[in-house]
């Protein structure tokens, strides 16, 4: 299965910009806010997202984050966290301090009281000791399918630890690297997930970040390969978020693309064809997640993949 009907997300209670993150996430801005506004606002677009997967028959298990430690990027769930059907959970290695707090075991009792199995947990965190990194699906992306996985390297995503990754879970390693323009240079984007999107049937891509025309050809070479119709999106429209979509399953099987309002607002009506040829959109306003935290939908959103007991 590539898409799943249950998503783990964390009700922030302490967001802000993150200057840790800051360094390599060319995404995030600070608002002209106070902390106060800005967490409030956070929450209000956490809980209409929610409310809204939720009204499409999403299974959404939600966790309050807690005031201790302090976890800005919280909401962002699935850099440290990924669940996969075997009933493995796996813990990844952050490159921000302070994102490392985040991981929390308790987590895992809710969702074994929720009737998730847990089998067994697979901890690639001792790279933190290196200097390695590897932010979970925000690095890696996954077709389960056809047990192939895609990632974008950067600091946050390591070659060799990717590797290892796809050895553990039998996966064919689709590896290049993804740039945006930082004040006139070419610089790695911090996330493969913010420049591309796996469906069952589609992947949104912004080609133009791959500049290796080999590597690009490699990854649309991939993807038809695997039958997916390659819907590509400008720079402009990744800075959107346009990137940063995941594909879920609500009420009766029925399938849908999750995104922002702003990454919704930013395709053109042929791109927005071309996905609905596929599965309906569900779109919500994210816009102080966005700003801030430098992340939007698909970053909110850990996949719960694990078999039910």
């Amino acid at each position: 299965m590539q898409v799943t009907n249950t998503i783990l997300m964390v009700r922030p209670v302490n967001f802000r910009m993150n200057e840790q993150t800051a360094v390599n996430n060319y995404f995030q801005e600070q608002p002209e806010l106070t902390a106060t506004e800005i967490n409030a606002r956070a929450q209000q677009e956490f809980d209409a997202f929610v409310t809204k997967l939720r009204g499409h028959g999403v299974q959404v298990v939600v966790i309050e984050d807690t005031k201790e430690p302090d976890t800005p990027d919280s909401i962002f769930p699935n850099n440290w966290i990924s669940f996969h059907a075997s009933g493995t959970v796996c813990v990844y290695p952050m490159f921000a301090e302070n994102r490392r707090k985040e991981r929390r075991e308790d987590i895992f009792d809710v969702l074994e009281a929720e009737g998730f199995v847990i089998n067994n947990v697979m901890d690639y965190t001792a790279a933190e000791e290196e200097g390695i990194f590897l932010e979970g699906t925000g690095s890696i992306l996954k077709d389960r399918v056809n047990q192939k996985a895609y990632c974008a390297l950067s600091e946050r995503a390591h070659e060799e630890l990717f590797i290892e990754f796809c050895e553990d879970f039998d996966c064919f390693p689709v590896i290049f690297t993804a740039n945006q323009t930082v004040d006139g240079q070419r610089l790695p984007i911090y996330h493969t997930n913010v420049m591309m999107a796996m469906a069952e049937t589609f992947a949104v891509i912004c080609l133009d970040t791959i500049d290796d025309k080999k590597e690009r050809k490699s990854v649309v070479e991939h993807l038809k390969a695997d039958g997916k119709e390659v819907i590509d999106i400008t720079e402009e429209q990744m800075y959107q978020f346009a990137g940063n979509m995941l594909q879920v399953v609500g009420a009766e099987g029925q399938r849908y693309m999750v995104m922002s309002s702003a990454a919704f607002n930013s395709l053109r009506p042929d791109q927005i064809a071309a996905i609905e040829k596929h599965c309906p959109i569900i779109h919500s306003s994210l816009d102080t997640i966005e700003t801030c935290g430098g992340g939007s939908a698909r970053c909110m959103m850990a996949e719960v993949f694990l078999p039910k007991s």
